[in-house]
């Protein structure tokens, strides 16, 4: 499959219900392809909820939104065990976890006991009812929502809960021209429902072809000189670990594919190193009053490491 081809059509169907916003459909695009996950952070009306629905929609893939709330319980993630007394045997109900696109909606809402029955179906692709063991299907992607606006009724992801989500996609207003447009055709209509343009075994091919991306020596040694100066930076407590290498990586490589080639070039590093590196950095509270945040730290390091010829 060409990866181009792939990210034009799709970007063409999603555009029926989104106005513009091509930069979060090409990193939803490139998290599937490298099975990760995403957080996207945004404040509430800015259509966070319509791009992934429509993201599932385009793509032929089952898709599940959870509303989550103070009150709610890991077995209303993951599912439930219950005695059916017509067939007299006891049965699995799967929760909304079993989908291939799942939207995690206001995650930091969650107490933390439900926040971590999603870590093992982001990283390991299973979940466990009742002491038994069920396998998710391929592709799956949670797509977790945050407001950075509101501090009462929320809680923080945990830090090993973070750090499994490959990407965090800052979702701000649209600009003049956008704004327009998405106004000018709801006034006329002119929204239309997003179709099928492809299947999941198409997508499933598309990852495979991913997995083949070829990656030079240099070019793992930018990336890995990119990631271990957030280790030795004196503003953080924190810095990126082993898992964020690995998801930069898988990152590049799904940039690549989308691009037509079949191999990483530096630009493919550093293009996503911000959205894969800056939301897993802790920056010591003396720099943030400061305004320092991860995402600053990270473009000074760009900055900084010498790109491969």
């Amino acid at each position: 499959m060409d990866g181009r081809k792939l990210l034009s059509i799709l970007k063409k169907e999603i555009h029926k219900a989104v106005v513009g916003k091509d930069d979060v459909i090409e990193l939803l695009t490139i998290a599937l392809l490298a099975e990760g996950h995403v957080i996207i952070e945004g404040i509430p009306g800015v259509a966070k909820t319509t791009i992934a629905k429509s993201f599932a929609q385009a793509l032929g893939l089952k898709f599940s939104r959870i509303q989550l709330t103070p009150d709610l319980l890991p077995a209303d993630i993951l599912g439930t065990v219950y005695y059916d007394q017509i067939d007299g045997l006891w049965k699995i109900k799967k929760g909304p976890i079993f989908a291939n696109i799942v939207l995690a909606d206001e995650i930091n809402r969650a107490q933390p006991k439900t926040q971590s029955a999603l870590l093992e179906a982001m990283q390991e692709r299973q979940v466990t009812i009742e002491g038994k063991t069920y396998k998710l299907d391929r592709p799956f992607l949670v797509i977790a929502t945050k407001n950075p606006l509101e501090f009462e009724g929320v809680y923080n992801l945990p830090e090993a809960q973070i750090d499994r989500f490959m990407m965090e996609i800052k979702v701000g207003y649209p600009d003049k021209e956008e704004e327009l447009e998405m106004l000018r055709r709801k006034d006329r209509g002119e929204f239309s429902e997003v179709k099928t343009v492809f299947t999941k075994a198409q997508i499933i091919t598309a990852i495979e072809e991913t997995k083949n991306v070829k990656v030079s020596d240099d070019v793992l040694r930018y990336l890995y000189e990119i990631v271990t100066r957030t280790r030795t930076d004196e503003r953080l407590l924190i810095g990126a670990s082993p898992r964020a290498s690995e998801h930069l990586l898988y990152a590049s490589k799904a940039k690549a594919f989308l691009e037509g080639r079949d191999y990483v070039i530096p630009d493919d590093v550093k293009s996503l190193a911000i959205p894969v590196l800056a939301h897993r950095l802790m920056v010591k509270a003396e720099y943030e009053v400061e305004g320092v945040k991860g995402e600053t730290i990270v473009r000074e390091i760009l900055e900084k490491v010498e790109v491969p010829i």
